[in-house]
């Protein structure tokens, strides 16, 4: 089996190569991922859990792992976008894809699936409003109002099951100071990022309730989301653990990458899976990724285990976010809280777009016409459904999800462990 895993796009640290037990190192240049990418998405089945590896069938991988380097050896760019190229997924031979029947052990809820950190999440959700600050009322009232718009506290409950598995590895009893702060940090930046993604999107409503700057106007929300940003720095430096300072604020940089992509490329019909997958691991899964191994590291496990969190959250973060995008083709504007197509109408191109692009050409004529005709919005939603776009993104999404139950496999068996896997399998559950 084989799995990339990404630790920075410009310097951070490098691709890693998980191969067949060998040790040379490898990286892989951009063209020869793009070049593969183009072909295998343009073969004759299209079909993009049937990709093979770069580097040849599962018996010939000859990869190996490469060095971790430190932010003073700086990644060239153009081969330091490659890394969050999982495009590859797994190897010929292996299984591609979740069977949901098959590896869910019960049906996975929400309520069952935080229930061993329930006591966590509790005392989490009575520290939010106090580690904001109480100095402006204003900025109060625009954190309660999408504290409390229904959110799943996906992230922190991250915090706390991974914090809990590794805890258990070098017998620690209890969750340190630092583990709970850390959830705090990561829902504070969270929710930061929401605040202004509205700003951006000019979105009305998150989660069927007004977003803040709907409420309180463009100046304050933009505002309110620089504070929690300042806020949630300030107590990470108080954490004193440069590691985890550099890990997350990595993150904050990766929220504005993602953004200025997106907004370079709308309604652009060119744009590739892999500058598509960088996108989304700016936009979603750098601050899981992060938040997971900034756990472990507070866990005090070793750099192995500590690296293998951080892909388990990069691979659950993917998959997490093309999932939101096949959503946004399948559900009714009442279940997404928002209007379905949102993504498509305001020229952000998602997986199901993607691959649907390579076999209608009219697609495109749509799109670039930024839906100008009436009626043109739906007609291209059909289309994106009609070309198999949904299914091809299903496929991409369930391959990352194996790739993070890969991930796992370095945990002992405990219930914290299975909560990370159902995790990945509720996530699933939402296109199944």
């Amino acid at each position: 089996m084989m799995s990339m895993t990404c630790h920075s796009l410009e310097g951070r640290a490098v691709l890693d190569l998980v191969a067949c037990g060998c040790s040379s190192n490898a990286l892989l240049d951009r063209s020869s991922v793009r070049n593969y990418t183009k072909a295998s998405s343009k073969g004759i089945c299209r079909g993009y859990g049937a990709r093979q590896l770069v580097c040849g069938r599962r018996d010939r991988i000859r990869c190996g792992v490469s060095s971790m380097k430190t932010a003073e050896t700086p990644v060239p760019k153009k081969t330091a976008e490659t890394l969050l190229n999982s495009v590859s997924g797994v190897s010929q031979g292996f299984p591609q894809v979740l069977d949901l029947n098959k590896e869910s052990r019960r049906p996975v809820s929400l309520t069952n699936l935080f229930e061993v950190v329930a006591d966590d999440l509790l005392t989490l959700n009575q520290n939010l409003q106090s580690i904001v600050g109480a100095e402006n009322p204003v900025l109060m009232s625009a954190a309660e109002q999408i504290f409390s718009a229904g959110g799943k506290r996906m992230r922190p409950a991250l915090v706390f099951l991974v914090s809990r598995a590794t805890s258990e590895i070098v017998g620690l009893k209890e969750l340190t100071m630092e583990h709970r702060r850390l959830a705090e940090i990561i829902e504070m930046i969270h929710t930061a990022s929401l605040i202004h993604d509205d700003v951006l999107d000019e979105s009305d409503m998150r989660r069927g309730k007004e977003t803040v700057h709907q409420m309180f106007g463009t100046r304050v929300a933009v505002l309110a989301g620089d504070f929690m940003f300042a806020q949630s720095s300030w107590y990470l430096a108080n954490l004193e653990n440069l590691q985890v300072i550099k890990l997350i604020s990595q993150v904050i940089k990766d929220f504005a990458s993602g953004e200025i992509k997106q907004a370079s490329s709308l309604f652009d019909c060119d744009v590739e899976l892999e500058e598509y997958l960088i996108k989304s691991y700016y936009k979603t899964a750098s601050l899981i990724a992060a938040s997971t191994k900034g756990a472990a590291i507070f866990s005090g496990v070793d750099s192995y285990i500590a690296e293998k969190m951080y892909d388990y959250g990069k691979n659950l973060g993917l998959s997490f976010q093309v999932v939101d995008d096949i959503l946004d083709f399948t559900q009714s504007a009442e279940q997404l809280g928002k209007p379905a197509g949102t993504d498509l109408a305001k020229g952000n191109l998602t997986a199901p777009v993607i691959f649907a692009l390579e076999k209608e050409p009219k697609l495109r004529d749509i799109i670039e016409s930024e839906f100008s005709d009436t009626g043109s919005l739906d007609e291209a939603i059909r289309l994106v459904k009609a070309c198999g776009g949904i299914e091809q993104a299903q496929v991409l999404a369930k391959e990352k999800a194996h790739l993070a139950i890969q991930n796992l496999e370095c945990l002992p068996n405990t219930a914290f462990r299975l909560a990370l896997e159902d995790m990945v399998m509720f996530n699933l559950q939402r296109i199944d």
